[in-house]
């Protein structure tokens, strides 16, 4: 009995050591996974981002002509034919529209008549002015009749002069019924028809000229100044990727009364044969001396009695106090030119209260 009573508490012993000794290493294995999952303290950043002080400006603009030409007859007359039609490219020299020549060829037919009677009158008189100077001569004749002589061949020769002009003038009034093309380009309108009656310089076929492309823009007033002095550069729809150098070259002195802007003109010398008129393009104005800065949130700066610093968040969740150079400060942000690289991540919330030896994890939102 007793021996049986000693093996009982020498069991129970055993049993309470064994459950002290399971919950004892129960407690270490928690503690170590406690230690293993405790995660890093949440921070919202914001990625250090650096671009020109004055933002870029944009505006939608159009691809034209330099130079537009209203080309017309320089006589009046009917339209017999027109040659060209819309988009239609043209040479130098190319007929482009003709007019009736009837009229035309009838006036340089009577020019030449009297042309040729012009020359049998100074023919006639001419040799009777040489007779009034033989008689003359010999003073069978007066002064006065040797003057009338002299009088009739200077009347003779200026009639003559008067007539040759005259076929000179009906030749290039005959000449230009024919409208030619006087530069190579492409026709934009065409604003008469065959049969229709035309007048002396009346806009008939419309030529914009292949020399010079430039992009018409409208520009508010504030951002005339930077259209002046700051640097332009043209992006077409067709081709975003391609930018073309634009240089000012007129502004309207006034503004458009229903827009309040004003019309830019800005030319595209290296502008080729893939930039067509009419084409839709985005007009960049830009201030090359504008400093590169950097906005971030204020709350991202941290500051204790000394220089203004960032917290950078590292690959594997350390943070790095670094100094930055402050420019100035704004109603919600902080406006930074150097200290931190493009790109790196900085604390924006909290940096107050973050202890640099303790690592971070990154979150999109924080909530509590």
């Amino acid at each position: 009995m007793f021996a049986r009573s000693i093996f009982s508490s020498y069991y129970k012993l055993l049993t309470g050591a064994a459950l002290a000794l399971a919950v004892v290493a129960l407690t270490g294995c928690n503690e170590k996974a406690a230690e293993v999952a405790a995660p890093g303290r949440p921070v919202l950043v914001a990625t250090v981002h650096y671009e020109a002080e004055t933002p870029e400006r944009s505006f939608v603009g159009t691809i034209k002509p330099r130079i537009e030409t209203d080309m017309g007859f320089r006589v009046p007359g009917k339209v017999a034919k027109r040659l060209v039609e819309v988009g239609q490219t043209v040479d130098v020299g190319q007929p482009l529209a003709t007019l009736d020549e009837v009229d035309l060829k009838l006036q340089a037919e009577q020019a030449v008549a009297e042309f040729t009677a012009a020359t049998g009158v100074l023919a006639q008189a001419g040799a009777a002015e040489q007779r009034a100077k033989d008689l003359r001569a010999k003073g069978w004749t007066t002064d006065a009749q040797m003057d009338t002589s002299r009088a009739a061949a200077d009347e003779a020769r200026a009639r003559l002069d008067r007539a040759e002009r005259s076929v000179e003038l009906t030749k290039n009034s005959l000449s230009y019924a024919t409208l030619v093309a006087d530069t190579r380009g492409v026709v934009t309108a065409t604003l008469v028809d065959p049969g229709q009656v035309v007048g002396s310089g009346q806009t008939a076929i419309r030529v914009a000229r292949f020399a010079e492309k430039e992009a018409v823009v409208a520009i508010p007033e504030t951002l005339v100044g930077r259209a002046k002095d700051g640097t332009a550069t043209v992006t077409l729809w067709s081709d975003a990727d391609k930018k073309y150098a634009a240089k000012l070259r007129e502004v309207a002195p006034s503004a458009d009364p229903a827009t309040r802007t004003f019309l830019a003109k800005f030319s595209l010398p290296e502008a080729g044969d893939k930039v067509s008129l009419g084409m839709t393009a985005t007009l960049t104005l830009s201030d090359p001396a504008t400093e590169r800065v950097a906005r971030l949130p204020l709350s991202a700066l941290f500051s204790q009695g000394s220089e203004p610093s960032l917290y950078i968040v590292g690959d594997s969740g350390e943070v790095v106090l670094k100094p930055v150079t402050v420019k100035s400060y704004e109603s919600n942000s902080v406006v930074i030119t150097g200290g931190v690289p493009e790109g790196a991540k900085v604390v924006a919330l909290g940096v107050q209260k973050l202890d640099p030896a303790q690592k971070v994890r990154v979150v999109s939102s924080l909530s509590f």
